[in-house]
């Protein structure tokens, strides 16, 4: 991601240009870096996911909600617009703006090539900042595959990996399994495209 001011922005300013601002920015140590475009696929994925989960959702006090939405890891560190968010019960915002969560219980992130190496490195090291967050998900865009990774006791995560298009994701800190072939319907994949729901 570019940089788009120059090392030494604090919070506070980066959160007055954010908000006025027409294109969405990251943040982290007194830096802005511009968030990269998505294909059709990244879209879509990230489409079916928040729908799956929401529709799954309806009824548990936990939402559901797509990019739109900042989340802040701490006061000086990461801003950042994950691809989804799922809170449990109530939603917890950083200020009276209600425009940037603190509590997400559940990150994914679509995997792109210009981003993977961020998302699966320092994003995911700063995530686990978070102590609401049980589970961060990466998804593929070119393949069937969710890598699911699960907070245990202590410093450590377990990874679980889904594949293909016949197995079901399952996020345990939501008590929910979303089918991968609805999470990747009508999205062109390598050899291989999910079918369209009956």
């Amino acid at each position: 991601m570019a940089a788009l001011s120059q090392p030494g922005l604090t919070p506070e300013r980066y959160l007055e240009i954010e908000r006025a601002a027409p294109h969405k920015s990251e943040y982290y140590d007194g830096t802005m870096y511009a968030m990269p475009g998505v294909s059709w696929d990244h879209a879509l994925i990230t489409s079916n996911l928040v729908r799956r989960l929401g529709n799954a959702l309806d009824g548990t006090g936990c939402s559901a909600v797509s990019r739109d939405m900042r989340v802040r890891v701490s006061i000086r560190g990461l801003y950042a617009y994950p691809d989804v968010i799922v809170v449990g019960d109530e939603p917890g915002f950083a200020d009276a703006h209600v425009d940037m969560l603190v509590n997400p219980r559940l990150i994914i992130e679509v995997l792109s090539p210009s981003t993977e190496a961020y998302d699966r490195g320092f994003k995911f090291q700063q995530y686990r900042k978070l102590e609401s967050l049980q589970e961060f998900a990466l998804a593929s865009q070119t393949e069937p595959r969710l890598e699911v990774f699960r907070r245990q006791p202590g410093p450590h995560w377990l990874l679980t990996e889904f594949a293909g298009l016949e197995p079901a994701c399952r996020f345990e800190s939501l008590d929910v399994s979303i089918p991968l072939a609805e999470i990747y319907r009508r999205v062109a994949l390598t050899g291989e495209t999910a079918p369209p729901l009956r």
